[in-house]
């Protein structure tokens, strides 16, 4: 596919994969993304645990984490996005890569912007697909993700909030540390100060952003419901980039501040070695036992296994 066929545009002479920038994108005609159709993935999510969903009550400081528990939506999905208009509910269809149909939407973004990718940011794989959709005035509380993202606005409005990957205001070296680690966002802590300091984007349908892992976001619909899309995908850089942040939490419980990852280039390739050297161990011992160990992270698809 070319570039001037592929679904998201983007300006390939300004990319860096650890930089924020806007994109446009063609899926507002999409019939994958029609509410019609996604009636009947969220019926289909459903029914497999794949949908998070919470009340219009949460605020950009609630815990994302326990946002769902917080403050439920006790309907349906189906109900939920039949009604949206008046729901007054945030809901996520989560990895909907898993849907056979919606793999193909996945890929029909993905593949269009690899070969850019690549050239930058090489190793795309364990790509995934989440759709948005939510209520008037909804918000997304702010919080990070592991994953590179192209964010994509099909249908409504809403404006987007989204902090340099190493802003440490927004988000410190120990907040990410922990969350490679462990997927805790225990801390990372919302202050509206923190405003003055993000990337703003008034998302409008066909617009879009591209935001690196861990880039800390939060998101306020506007007066009508919305319709987004997040295509996802891990690559070399952030393989490397989660595997050192998982190391710098370990040398803390035993007592160590080491210095942020990309600090010392010599520290981070020893640690890197170190770590690799002990996970190949893990896999011999592993093997030897008839015990195999996935290696998730590099799968071609997000949660592929239960597909």
């Amino acid at each position: 596919m070319s570039h001037q066929e592929a679904v998201v545009q983007i300006d390939w002479g300004a990319f860096d994969p650890w930089k924020i920038m806007p994109v446009r994108h063609r899926l507002m005609q999409h019939p994958l993304l029609q509410m019609d159709a996604l009636v009947e993935l969220g019926r289909r999510l459903d029914a497999r645990g794949s949908v998070r969903t919470h009340s219009d009550d949460a605020v950009a400081g609630t815990p994302f984490n326990t946002a769902p528990r917080m403050h439920p939506n006790r309907a349906g999905a189906a109900a939920t996005l039949a009604g949206i208009a008046e729901a007054k509910a945030w809901m996520s269809l989560l990895n909907v890569q898993a849907d056979p149909l919606y793999r193909t939407l996945v890929d029909e973004v993905l593949d269009g912007v690899a070969p850019g990718v690549a050239r930058r940011d090489p190793g795309m794989g364990y790509r995934g697909g989440w759709i948005f959709v939510t209520s008037p005035r909804a918000v997304t509380p702010f919080h990070f993700d592991k994953e590179h993202n192209f964010i994509l606005q099909v249908h409504g409005r809403k404006t987007l909030y989204v902090w340099d990957p190493r802003d440490t205001a927004a988000a410190s070296e120990r907040a990410r540390d922990l969350f490679h680690a462990t997927h805790s966002r225990d801390r990372l802590q919302w202050d509206e100060s923190l405003r003055a300091r993000a990337h703003v984007f008034h998302l409008e349908p066909g617009d879009g952003a591209y935001m690196p892992s861990t880039s800390p976001h939060m998101v306020e619909n506007g007066d009508g419901p919305s319709v987004t899309v997040s295509c996802t995908y891990y690559t070399d850089a952030t393989r490397r980039d989660a595997l050192l942040h998982r190391t710098h939490e370990r040398l803390r419980t035993w007592g160590m501040e080491p210095p942020p990852v990309g600090h010392s280039r010599w520290l981070d390739a020893g640690l890197l070695a170190a770590f690799r050297a002990a996970a190949l161990l893990r896999r011999c011992r592993a093997r030897i036992a008839g015990v195999p160990l996935p290696q998730l992270d590099r799968e071609p698809y997000a949660l592929a296994r239960s597909s």
